[in-house]
């Protein structure tokens, strides 16, 4: 057990070391490039095409709405990273590694849109009358039956990892998170999350659109007011936290109180990894999702699932981490979800450390939701839609063990076959970029409408 444990751990310092963060970033940055950085100037337009994809259209095809698919992909995205993830970057590389958090977004969102774009154009029909796609399904139809082999590993990876950091991870953090805020047993949060879990995951992908559709809205808006009302108390600590993020981006932070000092390059791979673990642009898994949802082109779809990248880290990374600066807690010492728990209760003494606990709690079950759909898919591309229920049930027990066992092992295993999903992902992207170039120019060329709503069209353009 020793030799597999020392094993997966240098196996993960590789895979999630400096050449994946380069291969990560400099895929993003040459998609932003050769999309002559569209993603980014259409964020307003993204915005607007959220709120009017919630109604498909007639000419649309998919079991959800584009609305609702990107919910379930922000279920799988808006988790703990948010809260511990921000944190722990900064706790260890400084106030600077937001700042990077912020650029792996904006690069992020190239490869978020193009992860979309490729996961509808190549999505098949299965033999239930389902939509199914991403990265597998655009190495297979995109890339040839020579390629086929890349998009089985994929899926090998994906079905694998789901359950550990899709799953019993996150379940672990939330009988964690509740057994120290409320005292509750980890095997009572256990059962009360097979339920829960059960009662979405067994309804397939229409139902788990359902509850996110309903859930990641109220849970975000949710978290976003409890920060606002750490903004508010410490408002006269914003320009100056502001200014510490600049700063120490570019210059070695000093140690002071608990912290005890960073590099800018500590600053970086903090930032960046800590980016790309929150967002997952970069790990195909969002256009998995996408893929379900109701459309009838792939660069509507990509537009809207790129704002996923945007809502996670832009706003809500950016809301944690200004608490965690305004509150002067990061300083202190402490790290993870202890460091968000500790600037919660410098604001709302007495019941900042429960609505925190509360969000964390929130935040892990959706992406347990989130990450049912993509296990359920890399399996059925592997062996067929007959693994849909016992996948489903498997699933659900799955949730049990995570909340009541050690993950220690199970961590680190997922971590790395989560991080090994970007390889196969990344290289397709790179080679399907002419295509992903001349869809994007041939959607805006002809004004851009999506056939879900004619009403949407922008003026007549190219990027």
């Amino acid at each position: 057990m020793q030799f597999l444990n020392e094993f997966f751990t240098t196996l993960n310092d590789l895979v999630w070391g400096i050449p994946m963060i380069v291969l990560i970033l400099g895929t993003g940055l040459f998609l932003q490039l050769r999309l002559g950085f569209m993603p980014i100037f259409k964020i307003p337009y993204g915005f607007r095409m959220i709120w009017k994809s919630r109604k498909p259209g007639a000419a649309a095809e998919g079991e959800i709405s584009p609305f609702a698919a990107l919910m379930t992909a922000l279920s799988a995205t808006v988790g703990t990273g948010n809260i511990a993830g921000v944190a722990s970057a900064i706790a260890v590389g400084g106030p600077g590694a937001l700042f990077w958090m912020w650029m792996t977004a904006l690069v992020g969102m190239a490869t978020k849109y193009s992860e979309v774009l490729l996961a509808v154009k190549y999505r098949e029909v299965d033999d239930k009358g389902e939509h199914a796609g991403g990265p597998m399904y655009a190495i297979k139809n995109g890339l040839g039956k020579h390629w086929r082999w890349l998009g089985t590993a994929f899926a090998i990876f994906g079905g694998l990892a789901g359950f550990g950091i899709g799953n019993m991870v996150q379940a672990n953090g939330i009988a964690s998170a509740v057994h120290n805020a409320f005292g509750v047993e980890t095997w009572i949060t256990g059962v009360v999350l097979v339920i829960l879990t059960g009662a979405v995951v067994l309804g397939g992908i229409k139902r788990i659109g359902a509850v996110a559709e309903w859930l990641v809205p109220f849970m975000c808006i949710g978290y976003i007011a409890c920060v606002a009302i750490i903004l508010f108390v410490f408002a006269d600590r914003i320009p100056e936290a502001f200014a510490t993020i600049f700063t120490q981006a570019f210059s070695p932070t000093a140690a002071t109180g608990g912290f005890v000092g960073s590099t800018v390059m500590m600053a970086i791979q903090k930032g960046v990894a800590r980016g790309i673990f929150s967002n997952e642009a970069g790990l195909g898994t969002a256009g998995i999702a996408q893929a379900a949802g109701a459309t009838s082109n792939p660069v509507f779809s990509g537009l809207i699932g790129m704002m996923g990248t945007f809502i996670d880290t832009i706003i809500v990374c950016t809301m944690t981490g200004l608490a965690i600066m305004v509150s002067g807690v990061w300083t202190s010492g402490a790290t993870g979800a202890v460091l968000s728990s500790q600037a919660f209760e410098a604001a709302m003494p007495g019941v900042g450390k429960y609505l925190l606990a509360a969000s964390l709690a929130v935040f892990a079950f959706t992406t347990i939701l989130g990450w049912a759909y993509y296990g359920e898919k890399c399996w059925e591309y592997l062996v067929g839609t007959v693994s849909e229920k016992p996948f489903r049930i498997l699933w659900t027990i799955a949730v049990f063990f995570g909340a009541t066992l050690s993950l220690d092992f199970a961590w680190l295993v997922a971590d790395t076959l989560n991080a090994l999903m970007a390889i196969p992902n990344l290289i397709s992207l790179l080679l399907l970029s002419p295509v992903i170039v001349s869809l994007s120019r041939e959607y805006f060329a002809n004004g851009g409408a999506d056939a879900a709503d004619a009403s949407t069209a922008p003026a007549r353009s190219t990027y």
